[in-house]
């Protein structure tokens, strides 16, 4: 019972063990990868804007494969994320479809315009 009230005001207790995980995994990378992981995954916490967990534990997750993949594979960091870091950044959050702090306040700018069209027609 209390896990459930914790959980309500905490969020969910498995989703941070799942970051842990995914933390500890990103510092166990050799550089260069620590640091591009590391970058990336601050640059996904401020552009990325979930607000579903689930997705955001996967997309970390998977984030978190490919830096392991390139390092054991040897990859050059810069043969994964291109000439624009921010680019491929921006397309690997995209495509997770998870729900975005953004929508909301795209439903309120449409909401919005749609009410300051309709005093416009009386």
């Amino acid at each position: 019972m209390a896990a459930k009230w914790y959980e309500i005001v905490t969020g969910s207790l498995e989703q941070k063990k799942q970051y842990r995980q995914y933390k500890a995994r990103i510092e166990a990378l050799p550089e260069p990868y620590r640091a591009a992981a590391k970058a990336l995954d601050r640059y996904f916490m401020y552009a990325g804007g979930m607000t579903d967990g689930d997705t955001m534990m996967q997309m970390l997750s998977d984030s978190a494969d490919l830096w392991e993949r390139a390092a054991a594979d040897g990859t050059p960091v810069r043969d994964i994320v291109g000439d624009e870091p921010s680019t491929f950044a921006e397309e690997f959050t995209a495509a997770y479809a998870g729900k975005q702090w953004i929508d909301k306040e795209r439903a309120r700018l449409n909401k919005a315009i749609d009410e300051a069209e309709k005093e416009e027609e009386k």
